[in-house]
């Protein structure tokens, strides 16, 4: 009896000693995970190097993606379980799962956006410091125009180029009418810049080379991202009946073509046309004529411009989808505007456009709303192909997002076209320059108004 019970008190001992061994393994790998790696996008064209960091352990486990040089988003969720590493941006429809593999992370990466579904191979190392830096480095630092042969979707007819240096390094964004593509980085090698950038969305690859003449070779790479957007047929394309594309990327106009960018007075000099006004791209059918909507709630409740919510207070509409990259981006700045303004009078709604496919969970919707604390209005306008039929007033309204400023009496004020993110460096202060400015005389020309009727009602009349 006393063996008996000595064996299996034993057997309780090695077990113990089994499970404690496991769970130090377990946390020898999870530790591993921590600092930052030089990640790759692979196996679906060009591939996408890209800056993952990842910190923390059990519930406080995270990735940090960077836009740049900048840490700009971290994951929703993060688990590692069994050898089995699960990062999500649920904000973006986006996961990535790997294992650890001889200190290497080596697994899968997918994208859902409006009808397509993007996946990746994934290859990350620990990152190492290069200890030669290149010499004889060009100077490509400021502001540069992308003159297109044909017109893009939108009809543009230029973009703009914004490059930021530091040495070797440098960060470069394309800035069209919806918006910019996130900042591409990298460092100068063997003649060239290969720049990229993944944030969690929006992957791809620039190559930028100066040239003798002074101007920039620039070619994107986008190909897995427009291959996934059109489809592989007619009838998967992502648009609507009348073939208007509402893509998330910039791929419409070039994906590994050469194009030259030029310094804005070099392209004035040569007669290029200049890139779109933000202001005046997309105008309203009547001045005179009160912006209405009427849409749900996530809940299902009707919510419409006539609400008491919006009477009186001048209105941000934002005509939006989660799916949209510059959407992302505008929301940061739209919760900051929400916060300092909704007790002076400003009311902030968004006309969000969700693919027919999201909008039965909106799983995306409720991770952006959470990921980036919006408090204002959000109502479920309806698929991206149905904004036109559904903002009736807007015309030549093609861009993702689109902020409509409306007065208190209803009638819009102004319309900006896209959002120019921190990739776009001093567009971006001035947008948040202009927005406030725009918000901030509403605000008061509305309250002058009330101040004077005010007075005029308690003056005496004439012969009193």
């Amino acid at each position: 009896m006393r063996i008996a019970l000595r064996s299996i008190n034993i057997a309780f001992l090695l077990a113990g000693l089994g499970i404690s061994v496991a769970v130090a393994q377990s946390s020898n790998d999870a530790l591993a995970l921590d600092g930052r790696w030089d990640a790759s996008l692979v196996n679906n064209g060009p591939t996408v190097p890209f800056r993952l960091d990842i910190s923390g352990l059990g519930p406080t486990l995270k990735g940090t993606f960077y836009d740049g040089f900048k840490p700009y988003d971290e994951t929703t969720s993060a688990t590692y379980q069994d050898g089995k590493l699960v990062l999500k941006a649920e904000h973006y429809l986006t996961t990535i799962t790997a294992t650890l593999k001889n200190g290497e992370l080596v697994g899968d990466v997918v994208l859902l956006g409006p009808g397509f579904h993007l996946q990746y191979g994934l290859q990350a190392k620990h990152h190492v410091e290069s200890a030669t830096q290149p010499e004889n480095v060009p100077a490509i630092a400021g502001l540069w125009e992308l003159p297109l042969e044909s017109p893009s979707a939108k009809g543009e007819k230029a973009f703009r180029l914004i490059a930021r240096q530091n040495g070797a390094d440098a960060e470069v964004s394309i800035l069209r009418i919806d918006g910019d593509t996130g900042a591409y980085s990298g460092t100068y090698k063997n003649g060239k810049w290969v720049l990229s950038h993944f944030d969690g969305s929006r992957p791809g690859v620039i190559e930028v080379s100066a040239k003798k003449d002074g101007t920039l070779e620039v070619v994107q790479h986008n190909e897995a991202l427009k291959k996934a957007i059109e489809g592989d047929s007619p009838e998967t394309k992502t648009a609507d009946a009348s073939g208007k594309q509402y893509g998330a990327a910039p791929t419409e106009t070039f994906t590994g073509d050469k194009l030259v960018a030029y310094r804005p007075e070099v392209a004035r000099a040569k007669g290029f046309p200049e890139p779109d006004n933000f202001d005046t791209h997309t105008t309203v059918r009547n001045a005179n004529e009160k912006f209405a909507f009427s849409f749900p709630d996530a809940n299902g409740k009707l919510v419409s411009n006539d609400d008491p919510r919006f009477k009186g207070k001048v209105v941000l509409a934002i005509v939006t989808g989660t799916w949209c990259p510059n959407c992302h981006d505008e929301a940061r700045f739209l919760v900051q505007l929400d916060k300092k303004y909704r007790d002076k009078g400003l009311a902030i709604v968004a006309l969000d456009f969700e693919e027919p496919e999201e909008q039965d969970k909106l799983t995306r919707e409720h991770a952006f709303i959470e990921e980036y604390g919006v408090k204002y209005t959000y109502l479920i306008a309806g698929a991206p192909s149905e904004m036109w039929e559904k903002v009736p007033q807007a015309v030549n309204l093609n861009t993702w997002p689109a902020t409509i400023f409306v007065g208190r009496d209803g009638l819009v004020k102004g319309i900006h076209s896209g959002f120019a993110s921190q990739a776009s460096g001093e567009f971006n202060n001035q947008l948040q320059q202009e927005f406030t400015a725009k918000i901030e005389q509403l605000l008061a020309e509305n309250s002058s108004k009330k101040q004077i009727t005010s007075v005029s009602a308690s003056s005496p009349k004439h012969g009193e």
